[in-house]
């Protein structure tokens, strides 16, 4: 059996763009509206998952309550941890440190962000995290609350993407994609 697994990127959030990583900052009014008008006629979902970062949490907990749904925060679906790079922009990083960002972006796999969490890790963390998800919830429809970088990973392993062009992958603030997860973990978009 497989397990219908909607992705949804958090809104726009109060510090700006740039690596968001594990800083928990919270969503501006119009990341309330991203994500809201994301959700609008969509569904029906058996239950939500979501990071425990505030910019995902607190919308899943406020659609949990609107549409009467258990909701869990799972810490394995949070987004990459980037280190010292945590909460810098790409131009600010062009600046003080354009070779290691040219080559992270070049070869995510390849390169970590000083102090950074491997992408090797992270993927394996992900990737376990939905099959776990699988597990627990075959035959359901999950509407799960994250990150640019875990969905990036995602859609990039269902488009069967070489691994540099991970961050190739555009996934809008507030964007809603759909998977479908096999018991051997394989994934394929949905339209």
């Amino acid at each position: 059996m497989t397990l219908r697994l909607d992705l949804l990127r958090h809104g726009e959030t109060e510090l700006g763009g740039g690596l968001r990583g594990s800083l928990d900052d919270a969503l501006t009014e119009k990341g309330w509206a991203q994500m809201r008008e994301a959700v609008i006629g969509k569904g029906p979902w058996d239950r939500l998952v979501s990071s425990p970062l505030q910019r995902c949490a607190r919308f899943a907990e406020e659609l949990s309550a609107q549409r009467d749904l258990p909701v869990s925060l799972d810490k394995h679906l949070q987004e990459l941890h980037f280190g010292a790079w945590e909460g810098q922009s790409a131009a600010a990083l062009m600046e003080t440190d354009a070779e290691a960002l040219g080559l992270f972006w070049a070869d995510p796999y390849g390169f970590t962000p000083p102090q950074g969490e491997p992408v090797s890790d992270f993927s394996a963390r992900v990737l376990a995290a939905v099959i776990r998800l699988h597990a627990a919830h075959a035959g359901e429809r999950v509407l799960l609350v994250s990150h640019g970088g875990v969905m990036r990973l995602l859609l990039a392993q269902a488009r069967s993407l070489p691994r540099e062009q991970l961050l190739n992958v555009e996934v809008a603030h507030g964007a809603l994609f759909s998977l479908i997860v096999e018991a051997d973990g394989s994934l394929k978009e949905v339209g």
